[in-house]
């Protein structure tokens, strides 16, 4: 399988899990096109003073594996500032958010691995 970047999906998501602001997201894969082993895997852009807003996974695991830009990373409760290259993890009930502090955008892949 192969995909251009100009055919895969786009979206505005507001106000993610009670975040601020909007987040631009690429869909790079469904989850039929992973087979049913994973139900999120997007490229996602977070603007100045964004955030995903704190909440947990059940029976799963997202991965957030930072492209661009510094942000700040709430693993339950523990914050740390992700750079290019860093990757945060959350699972099996376990809490997380990720905010942009900065005034430069963030991207970042976002994948959710199923049980």
């Amino acid at each position: 399988m192969y995909k251009r970047s100009n055919d895969c999906a786009r979206m505005v998501k507001s106000n993610a899990f009670g975040g601020n602001g909007d987040l631009d997201i690429k869909v790079l894969a469904t989850a039929d096109e992973m087979y049913k082993g994973a139900r999120l895997f997007n490229h996602v852009t977070l603007n100045p003073g964004c955030s995903l807003g704190y909440h947990p996974h059940e029976h799963e695991t997202e991965f957030y594996y930072i492209l661009k830009g510094e942000a700040v990373f709430n693993d339950n409760g523990t914050e740390v500032v992700l750079g290019p290259g860093d990757l945060g993890a959350t699972g099996y009930g376990e809490y997380h958010s990720l905010e942009n502090r900065t005034n430069e955008i963030v991207e970042f892949i976002a994948l959710i691995v199923t049980e």
